[in-house]
């Protein structure tokens, strides 16, 4: 049986080069595209419906849409059987909130997330929003197909990096940040205050100033400034 793949990426030229390199493998098509993550769920309601999502190849922006010649084997609904997810879509809905919104749109979708950011807090966003799986652009083309067919049988699908982190926060004890640290980490990268934090992490001010005596402790840091330019060099945050 091929395995029907949608591909979801900000960038035609990248959207290509990963139709080439999965339909070099017989067992594997690509049977939509999108451009961003509000893109894809249109496309993915039109797969459903049994629309077309919205009129063939040409009809959404970039040349992203539905394959009509791809030959659609798998999928309930007409769905297809993997979504292959960007992270970063320029100014469209990113690739953390468009999982979320598949999955709960779509809950036996599996997404997968195929990026150039490997960071902890990158990874534990996708895994949280309910991404079947982690893999990163440098992927040699068995790797990603491997990691589709995996998916697609409902299994886990993680690149060795990403797979090791994870290893390494579950083995790590008390000196691993959570992911609520992590989040007030990013907020605090992009020069947020604490009373702002708090707002935006539905918490008490009192509780972030806790959080961040925690995060310090944990990165053996003194200040704001010296935690955010730790855990960039830990590749706990994006650069």
């Amino acid at each position: 049986m091929t395995l029907a793949v949608m591909l979801v990426d900000d960038h035609p030229v990248v959207r290509a080069g990963v139709r080439a390199v999965l339909e070099a493998h017989p067992d594997l098509t690509v049977v939509a595209e999108a451009g961003d993550g509000a893109e894809a769920l249109r496309v993915l309601e039109g797969l459903a419906a049994g629309a077309g999502g919205g009129g063939g190849a040409d009809a959404d922006v970039g040349g992203a849409g539905v394959d009509s010649g791809a030959g659609l084997d798998g999928g309930a609904g007409g769905l297809p059987d993997v979504v292959l997810m960007d992270l970063q879509m320029g100014e469209g809905m990113d690739g953390v909130a468009a999982t979320r919104a598949v999955r709960a749109a779509h809950p036996g979708l599996p997404v997968l997330i195929l990026t150039t950011f490997d960071t902890e807090a990158d990874i534990l966003a996708a895994l949280d929003a309910g991404a079947s799986g982690y893999l990163l652009k440098d992927a040699s083309s068995e790797e990603i197909a491997a990691a589709v067919r995996r998916a697609a049988a409902g299994q886990r699908a993680l690149a060795p990096g990403v797979a090791e982190r994870l290893m390494g926060r579950m083995a790590g004890g008390t000196e691993v940040l959570t992911a609520r640290e992590i989040e007030l980490l990013e907020l605090i990268a992009q020069g947020v205050s604490n009373k702002a934090a708090a707002k935006e992490l539905f918490i008490s001010e009192a509780t972030v100033k806790t959080h961040l005596v925690h995060v310090f402790q944990k990165l053996g840091v003194g200040s704001r400034t010296e935690a955010v330019a730790e855990a960039r060099r830990r590749r706990i945050i994006r650069g």
